[in-house]
């Protein structure tokens, strides 16, 4: 039996583990009547804002995953990508450029530039995080982060198609508390981080600040110069102000930023030939580049939350938030060391959000309506550098999209057991396009001057969209630990232009993606919260997708296209399993199993020809599957000795929108482990931990420039890495 098929075996063995186990578990709760609510375990129940209220886990009635703070310290999550692994059905990596590659059952986006929306949305304490550079947060001054699965528009800022990662950062504390952490590890790794909070005035004012610097060598070396590839240099922070002036009003003043400044961008691996003279890399690791000498990012955002208690039912919660981003970058997209296809980049984009929210819960009825305001302006000069093979462009993009909704949810309890909920969200949005494009000779130096060239572009546009998304849930308790619901609801994302236009006929508008989805599922917990997990079954009806792929140019034999359209519509079904178990004290097992099948129903390609039997939608693995463990056992009275490993598996799955078979990955796993002491409560810890023990080499990105320069790149996801934490807390 080969590897594949004895993981698809395990991960299906696992499901059919925990649906046996939920089953009997469900009966026995049956019998023995309600868990007690002051259990051996209440610590152990997980608080979410998942529906803008804070509620348990295992009271919403939808798809959940929620990674607590100490999860994230077990296993040494850096980024937030590190948690792939944790919620079913998910993928989430940096992509090409430093943006946030993210979909959750196989709704998404691969395309990096502004023009493209994401499909699952990236927030920040609520803030939604407009482009895909600067959403692949850094994990420090972290409470917990939660993966709502499947359309949110009725409860959140942004109307997102596929789901929402939450980031939740620590709230400043009303006791005084301290933290820090030295870090070291191979690839010369070092992370320092350090954070305070307390009151500043009593109870009236309190604050935190927190700060991480984040560095490492690059994994890949870099044959044209000797040195390392892909390297990390971060200073992040993040600091609050929260003044309680009264007991029915507060005011959070927050503010974060990232600065990081590598030595190099990330050089893919050349899977073919290049133009016939420079083979594929032997190693994926060892590669070829003259053009990745810069990869400048930096992120800095001010937000303010007020919240006021109108009366003992009703709260009123404004959230104002302005951000900035800089993104400059050259990217090496030949991978070899003459200058044949290099790609500069130079973005500026703010941002202003606006969220009026009003939430109601009197008695049996539960409300949350909201108004809600978006500008985002994105400015990006790019281009390509080649000089040998005499092409050389310049480029400018200035966009603007303006988002105007109003949304409204309402939960209400027909009985002690049944509730049903409905929302509803209008969403209005202006897109205004503006592009210019010149080409240069080839001796013209990096980066021409434009007004200097060519022009060959030049176009000013803009188009409205409009969209009306219900949603509606009905939920059951079977018993005071069990509950089952369903659900139907309605995803929208916006459409725009093609920021590759080259010509006023190409700068049309492409649709607005649209996605009903519909689940059903069942979730609970047993025995004091030993046990507690949950099984979804879901089928999204996907239309209208905007997809990217590169192309010949038919108007230009030699040359290659750049196309952005609506080529295709979907359906996409499957199931999710999550559980976790504390079966004697010190030992925490948790597991998680996603089977995805997704599958264009229509795709029209090249020529106007429909090629949705011979695609197969991206970043689509059909199972992923994790089982961790942790335990916990006292050495001495005042010490414990901490052990934890995790088995992650990825099925087969296409990294990019052609299907490539070169590019394609097939199913693979990782192995990580951590061991360490933990002193006086906690107080003080050392841990090591392994990564990708078994050193797997897989592509989580792909290049397929085949149809136009004949030749195809691969990204791929960091080799074995090991690491030691030191670590203090007050």
């Amino acid at each position: 039996m080969t590897l594949r098929r004895k993981m698809h075996v395990a991960a299906l063995l696992a499901g059919v583990s925990a649906i046996s186990i939920f089953s009997w578990e469900a009966y026995a709760q049956e019998e023995e009547g309600a868990a007690s609510a002051q259990s051996a375990h209440a610590d152990d129940v997980i608080v979410v804002t998942a529906r803008r209220r804070e509620e348990r886990l295992q009271d919403v009635p939808g798809s959940v995953t929620a990674v607590s703070s100490d999860q994230l310290t077990q296993f040494d999550a850096v980024e937030i990508g590190d948690i792939q692994s944790a919620a079913p059905n998910l993928v989430l990596h940096e992509g090409d450029a430093q943006n946030t590659v993210a979909y959750i059952r196989g709704v998404g986006q691969l395309d990096s530039l502004a023009f493209a929306d994401p499909g699952v949305g990236i927030y920040l304490d609520d803030v939604y995080l407009g482009r895909a550079q600067g959403a692949f947060l850094d994990v420090f001054d972290v409470e917990r982060i939660e993966v709502l699965r499947g359309p949110q528009g009725t409860l959140y800022g942004r109307n997102t198609i596929g789901g929402a990662i939450k980031f939740v950062s620590r709230q400043p504390s009303e006791t005084p508390e301290a933290y820090a952490s030295v870090t070291y590890g191979n690839y010369d790794r070092v992370d320092v981080k350090a954070g305070l909070s307390g009151p500043i005035a009593g109870d009236k004012l309190l604050g935190k600040a927190a700060v991480a610097y984040l560095r490492r060598d690059g994994y890949s070396q870099n044959t044209v110069t000797g040195e390392d590839d892909g390297d990390k240099d971060t200073i992040a922070w993040r600091a609050s102000l929260l003044a309680k002036p009264t007991d029915r009003f507060s005011f959070e003043l927050s503010t974060d930023g990232s600065v990081d400044k590598p030595d190099t961008s990330r050089t893919p691996a050349r899977e073919t030939a290049v133009f016939g003279a420079f083979p594929p890399n032997d190693d994926p690791f060892v590669i070829d580049a003259d053009f990745n000498d810069l990869n400048d990012l930096k992120v800095w955002g001010l937000s303010g939350r007020a919240v006021w208690e109108l009366s003992d039912t009703a709260t009123l919660t404004s959230i104002s938030a302005y951000r900035e981003m800089s993104y400059d970058t050259h990217l090496d997209l030949d991978a070899t060391a003459a200058p044949l296809f290099g790609v500069f980049v130079f973005e500026d984009q703010d941002q202003f959000s606006q969220e009026l929210q009003l939430s109601v819960e009197s008695g049996d009825l539960a409300v949350v309506s909201g108004l809600y305001f978006f500008r985002e302006h994105d400015i990006t000069e790019s281009g390509i550098f080649g000089p040998d093979i005499a092409f050389i462009s310049n480029s400018l993009n200035d966009q603007t999209t303006r988002s105007y909704a109003a949304y409204t949810d309402a939960s209400y309890d027909v009985t002690d057991r049944f509730s049903i909920s409905a929302g509803l969200r209008l969403t209005y949005e202006e897109k205004d396009f503006a592009r210019i494009q010149e080409f240069f000779g080839a001796a013209t130096p990096l980066v021409p001057p434009l007004g200097q060239g060519l022009r060959v572009t030049d176009v000013d546009v803009s188009e409205d969209f409009f969209n009306v998304s219900p949603r509606a849930t009905l939920s059951y308790d079977f018993t005071d630990s069990v509950t089952g619901y369903a659900s139907v609801s309605r995803g929208f994302k916006s459409g725009g232009f093609d920021g590759r236009s080259n010509s006023d006929l190409e700068a049309v508008p492409f649709d607005a993606e649209t996605l009903w989805a519909y689940e059903a599922g069942l979730k609970g917990s047993f025995y004091d919260n030993r046990l507690s997990g949950g099984a979804a079954f879901f089928y999204n009806d996907y239309s209208d997708l905007q997809v990217s792929s590169f192309t010949a140019d038919p108007n230009n034999p030699g040359n290659f296209a750049a196309i952005f359209t609506n080529a295709a519509s979907a359906r996409i079904y499957g199931f999710e399993l999550e559980a976790v178990a504390r079966p004697v004290d010190g030992l925490r097992l948790d597991a998680a199993v996603g089977y995805l099948d997704a599958e264009y129903q229509e795709f029209i390609g090249a020529g106007g020809l429909d090629v949705s039997d011979v695609l197969t939608p991206a970043n689509s693995p059909k199972w992923t599957a994790r089982i961790g463990t942790e335990f916990r056992t006292p050495i001495t009275q005042n010490a414990e000795f901490v052990v934890a490993g995790a088995f992650a598996y990825r099925g087969d799955v296409f990294p990019t929108v052609s299907s490539s078979p070169v590019l394609f990955q097939e199913s693979y796993a990782l192995y990580d482990a951590s061991a360490g002491f933990e002193f006086a409560d906690g107080r003080y810890a050392i841990r090591a931990v392994g990564k990708n023990l078994s050193d797997e080499r897989y592509r989580q990105q792909g290049f397929d420039l085949s149809d136009s320069l004949g030749y195809e790149l691969g990204y791929y996801g960091a080799p074995r890495t090991w690491s030691i934490t030191a670590s203090v807390r007050y």
